[in-house]
């Protein structure tokens, strides 16, 4: 019977590390392209704006003032688009390094397994040979004992 790998219950801390950091990546790109969305109907709001033709200074004024609030949406939509590209990139790098640990244990536990592999075909074949050498004497031996 082969031995447990001893460092299973590392590996399923790691890899539970490593589903968390994996959704929270995901969590991130979410956020991003909403923000993406939000950055991109500020500026198409901005670009169907326009000013009014006529005298009417209210009109105008408020216009003007729409487009300027909507200016500063935009230029607000934009940091925040930076900051989404900043956190993703954060938790890419999380998730790559939770990954790496991962696989660095993974391995270790895939060498685990061959190494215990090749202990219990040696054992097998340890007893196939002594069972053959047992056959071996016991045909070689003449019957009625010859003393």
């Amino acid at each position: 019977m082969s031995r447990a790998f001893p460092l299973a219950g590392l590996l399923r801390v790691r890899e539970r590390a490593e589903e968390r950091a994996a959704s929270e990546l995901a969590a991130a790109r979410r956020a991003e392209q909403a923000v993406r969305d939000r950055q991109r109907a500020t500026r198409e709001a901005l670009a169907g704006s326009t000013l009014p033709e006529g005298t009417d200074r209210l009109a105008w004024i408020a216009a003007v003032a729409s487009r300027s609030s909507l200016a500063l949406l935009l230029q607000e939509a934009e940091n925040d688009v930076a900051l989404a590209e900043q956190h993703v990139a954060e938790q890419a790098q999380l998730w790559s390094h939770a990954r790496r640990e991962v696989r660095a244990i993974d391995r270790l536990a895939e060498r685990h397994d061959e190494t215990e592999r090749a202990l219990e075909a040696h054992a097998e074949q340890v007893t196939l040979d002594e069972v053959a050498s047992r056959l071996t004497t016991e045909t070689t031996r003449t019957p009625g004992g010859g003393a």
